[in-house]
């Protein structure tokens, strides 16, 4: 009778203990010279909201940056601009972190677009459909930080804060992951930043950036992972500095 109880409880057991999964190494990050699409904001110095955001791609690695259509406007964190603490070159500028309403500069990949509806039909980056349980989670002390997660998939609820995607209308109706703070994730650098649709053209976000819906349903639908694309984000002083080291685009 003991034996069977035994059975009855790990039965009813596994079930629980199947959902309780860790998270996922951090993927290793493209080298940003590989990158053959960049997506390009600049601000006119750190505390600046409004921005310019332009696309460029090339065919190799050792072939020149040529424009993809016009440049539009963008807006970034409600503070400015805020830069990656990994990026010691700049260690006189304001460092982003987590909650300062600044967002990051330096350059980071573009890994996976999101949205409410289905992929775009065009669209070839990886895509996740936000649903009731999708969240983004920005607690520090979480092993989940600054992933975008399903709360019912991963079983480890370790977290207390975190952005319920789906609830974040219009803005994240469409939107793509920028891979800042990811490989691995420093607690306390900052989560959650996406490029995504603004309120309006004068708005800051809270880290993120973001423009007109039609830019980016055209970023979406641009953007290939075998490019290896890249945001690169800076002020317009810093971006003449990084120009020769970094191999950038000339901007006018």
């Amino acid at each position: 009778m003991k034996g069977f109880a035994l059975v009855i409880l790990v039965t009813l057991c596994h079930p629980i203990l199947a959902q309780i999964k860790k998270p996922e190494a951090p993927s290793v990050k493209t080298p940003f010279s590989d990158s053959l699409q960049l997506v390009i904001v600049t601000t006119k110095d750190f505390p600046t909201v409004r921005g310019t955001a332009r696309l460029f791609e090339r065919k190799t690695k050792a072939a020149a940056w040529r424009a993809v259509g016009p440049a539009f406007p963008v807006v970034v964190g409600r503070n400015g601009l805020g830069t990656d603490p990994s990026w010691i070159e700049l260690s006189s500028s304001p460092v982003k972190q987590e909650g300062d309403g600044r967002s990051p500069a330096g350059r980071f990949p573009l890994t996976f677009a999101f949205g409410i509806d289905g992929k775009p039909a065009t669209a070839t980056l990886p895509y996740t459909k936000l649903e009731e349980f999708t969240e983004c989670v920005d607690d520090v002390n979480s092993t989940f930080y600054n992933k975008v997660v399903n709360r019912m998939q991963v079983g480890n609820f370790d977290w207390k804060s975190s952005e319920k995607m789906q609830t974040v209308r219009p803005e994240y109706d469409l939107g793509v992951f920028v891979a800042y703070n990811s490989y691995p994730a420093m607690d306390g650098a900052g989560s959650c930043i996406f490029l995504h649709i603004w309120k309006d053209a004068n708005t800051g976000t809270a880290g993120c950036t973001a423009m007109e819906r039609a830019n980016l349903e055209r970023i979406v639908n641009w953007l290939n992972p075998k490019k290896n694309p890249y945001l690169v984000q800076l002020t317009e002083a810093e971006y003449s500095e990084q120009l020769p080291p970094w191999n950038l685009p000339k901007i006018k």
